[in-house]
């Protein structure tokens, strides 16, 4: 790597991490209000600065190759908490499965029904099907069975920023109060980006939380291909 590109690496990972503490700042003005998302407030600022400095996105993404990396460890961390909490994990295990199956099969379900009600077309359904899943996950399954890797990328981010922008509201909204569920649900729902908001709630939703990122992943991985030879894809 040359000087000038170690020069605009380091630029654009403290560009990017200012950004989201930009965001955090933002969500304590606002009393942690859910729609200062610091992470949504990351993305539209960084997005604004690469639309006025004219830098194409291949630019910035191998210039924070380093916080793409970190991704990894960050997700796996959500491991200590479920270390700590494993017991009640072992204890709610029944439904916990129930409800990562109905979780995961109806946001497979529902993605592809609200393409086809929309009118779009099947490369944006099978995009669209496994969009609850962590990142690489929905990118892998997303190539096996023909939607648009890129696409699913998209939709899984904005999938993670809507979920911990509305857990909170639509749970409470049904009387969904339990740390468990609220957890199980931001990572069944919502995947990484969801999680770690519900890993501030504490250390039980945040075990619940990982196990669904990480059985969510497998579910969808399993069960997209099935999703969409159903919808004669």
């Amino acid at each position: 790597m040359s000087l000038h590109d170690s020069a605009q690496s380091l630029l654009w990972i403290v560009v990017t991490v200012a950004c989201y503490f930009i965001g955090l700042g933002l969500r304590r003005i606002a009393r942690h209000n859910a729609l200062a998302n610091p992470v949504l407030v990351a993305v539209v600022l960084v997005a604004s600065l690469l639309l006025a400095t004219h830098t194409p996105y291949a630019v910035y993404f191998r210039a924070t190759w380093l916080l793409t990396f970190l991704l990894a460890p960050a997700t796996v961390a959500l491991g200590v908490p479920l270390a700590r909490n494993f017991a009640h994990v072992r204890q709610s295990l029944r439904g916990v499965l129930l409800g990562l199956f109905a979780g995961s099969i109806t946001s497979m379900v529902s993605g592809v029904l609200l393409v086809r009600l929309l009118g779009g077309s099947k490369g944006v359904a099978l995009s669209m099907l496994p969009k609850a899943a962590t990142t690489p996950i929905a990118i892998a399954v997303a190539s096996q069975i023909g939607g648009e890797p890129a696409l699913t990328a998209a939709l899984a981010i904005v999938g993670g920023i809507v979920a911990a922008m509305t857990l909170r509201a639509v749970l409470g909204g049904i009387s969904v109060t339990h740390g468990h569920a609220m957890g199980l649900a931001a990572g069944t729902a919502g995947s990484g980006i969801a999680g770690a908001h519900a890993a501030l709630m504490g250390d039980a939703p945040a075990a619940f939380a990982a196990i669904g990122i990480g059985m969510n992943g497998l579910l969808t991985a399993l069960l997209a291909p099935l999703v969409a030879a159903l919808f004669n894809f």
